[in-house]
C-alpha cells in the first residue's frame, strides 16, 4: 500500500461471512459482546447498509471506531452523518461528528482494552499497553466517531 493511500484493510470471504453472521444475530436481538448492527445511507446508492459494529461507551459518550481503517461504512458516515444501530427491535438512531487524531488517543486505548481480543490484528502491532506516541501514530489510520443518539 502507498503511503498516500489511506489504510484500510478489507474484510476476506471468511471474516465477511462472519459478519454477515453477527449482523443476522444482532438483527434478532443477539449482541455478542456489545455488538450491534449499524445501518447507514450509502453515499452512491442511497440504500441503508448493514453491518456489524461494537460501539464503544467512553468517559459517558458513545464512538464507533473503525479497527479495518477507512471503510466503505467509514465513507458513507461522513458523508451521511447519522445512522441506526439495531439490537432486535431495538433501533437507535444517531448523529456522528468524526473525531480530530488529537482526541482520539483516550478513546483507542479503552477500546483495544476492550475490543482488542477481536481487533488487535487490524492495528499492526498497536495494542492498549502501547504508548501514547504509538496510539497517536495509528490514530490517522482509525476514524473514530462520536455518536449522540436521538430520544
Amino acid at each position: 500500500m502507498s503511503s498516500s493511500a489511506p489504510y484500510y484493510l478489507k474484510a476476506g470471504p471468511v471474516a465477511t461471512r462472519l459478519n454477515q453472521a453477527i449482523g443476522w444475530l444482532a438483527r434478532h436481538g443477539i449482541s455478542l459482546a456489545g455488538t450491534a448492527e449499524l445501518s447507514v445511507r450509502g453515499r452512491k446508492t442511497g440504500k441503508m447498509l448493514r453491518l456489524p459494529v461494537n460501539p464503544h461507551n467512553h468517559d459517558g459518550a458513545q464512538y464507533l471506531v473503525s479497527a479495518r481503517g477507512h471503510s466503505q461504512w467509514v465513507r458513507n458516515m461522513r458523508a451521511a452523518g447519522e445512522g441506526e444501530l439495531r439490537v432486535g427491535r431495538k433501533v437507535r438512531t444517531f448523529t456522528a461528528q468524526e473525531l480530530p487524531d488529537a482526541e482520539k488517543l483516550p478513546i483507542l486505548r479503552s477500546y483495544l482494552e476492550k475490543w482488542g481480543w477481536e481487533v488487535n490484528q487490524y492495528f499492526l502491532g498497536v495494542t492498549a499497553k502501547s504508548s501514547d506516541d504509538e496510539l497517536l501514530a495509528a490514530a490517522s489510520d482509525h476514524p473514530v466517531f462520536r455518536i449522540d443518539v436521538r430520544r
